[in-house]
């Protein structure tokens, strides 16, 4: 538990064989669940995750698996909805292939257990001494426009580095958003931070470490995933635009307080 709260980490992995195995071993001994959303890989992933996990330190620790692999956005849906099954208060994402220092976690806990927010998520620009030259070039150009285009769909006009997936989400924040809808791919922190807007969630940037190491390796097509990305940005102004006026969600996370952080 963290501070008196009980915590679960989603762990999205896809072809993580070599990593996930010391991804599990850095996550905080204060966390009670961990998660690994297994997204159709072929490498053996789910089995080299279920070997470390069950070495746990007591803990629970989950392997799902999707049959075919479906995107990131999904496996964290899926993660999401198992660590509120699991009555998480509090639930954060790390990704598989250790490029999120554990050491930030409670930077990102924090603001949900105290009360102050309700969604939490990491800014690696913010990190002194100008981390953001750490990032590669492709995905730092591509990181800024999707950040900027991100205000206008969002709402949230202070927050930056909108592609970072290191985040903490209380429950209350997880039950109003239904991240099971939310993008299933690269484009998911877009949508889900669309989402929050809708639903008037308070939202925090937190100062985290940029992690590139020698072996950190991309997928990402920019071609591939530029249109898919764009049409997402456009529904989900459109969809916050309506969800507000129509008054659909107004009340969702502002029905009863949030600070205790669930």
């Amino acid at each position: 538990m963290f501070r008196g709260r009980t915590v679960a980490v989603v762990i999205p992995a896809y072809n993580e064989r070599d990593k996930i195995a010391a991804t599990l071993r850095s996550v905080p001994g204060y966390v009670d669940h961990i998660i690994v959303v297994d997204d159709g890989s072929r490498d053996g992933t789910a089995a080299v995750a279920r070997r470390a996990g069950g070495r746990g330190r007591g803990r629970v620790v989950e392997v799902l698996c999707h049959e075919s692999n479906r995107g990131v956005g999904a496996a964290i849906a899926s993660g999401y909805a198992r660590a509120v099954a699991r009555g998480a208060q509090v639930t954060a994402v790390m990704a598989g292939d250790g490029q999120m220092d554990p050491a930030d976690l409670p930077r990102l806990l924090e603001p949900i257990v105290e009360g102050r927010a309700d969604y939490a998520k990491g800014n690696r620009f913010a990190w002194p001494g100008q981390g953001w030259r750490r990032m590669p070039p492709a995905r730092l150009v591509g990181n800024v426009i999707l950040s900027l285009a991100t205000r206008v769909s969002s709402g949230y006009w202070d927050l930056f580095d909108s592609q970072c997936g290191y985040t903490a989400a209380s429950r209350r924040a997880l039950l109003a958003i239904a991240p099971e809808k939310m993008f299933a791919r690269y484009g998911y922190p877009n949508d889900l931070l669309a989402r929050l807007g809708a639903a008037r969630a308070r939202v925090v940037d937190v100062p985290v470490r940029p992690v590139y190491g020698p072996a950190w390796r991309s997928g990402l097509r920019p071609s591939r995933v530029a249109l898919p990305i764009a049409l997402m940005l456009f529904r989900s102004f459109w969809r916050r635009l309506w969800a507000l006026r129509a008054g659909r969600v107004a009340g969702a996370l502002g029905a009863e307080p949030l600070g205790d952080g669930t």
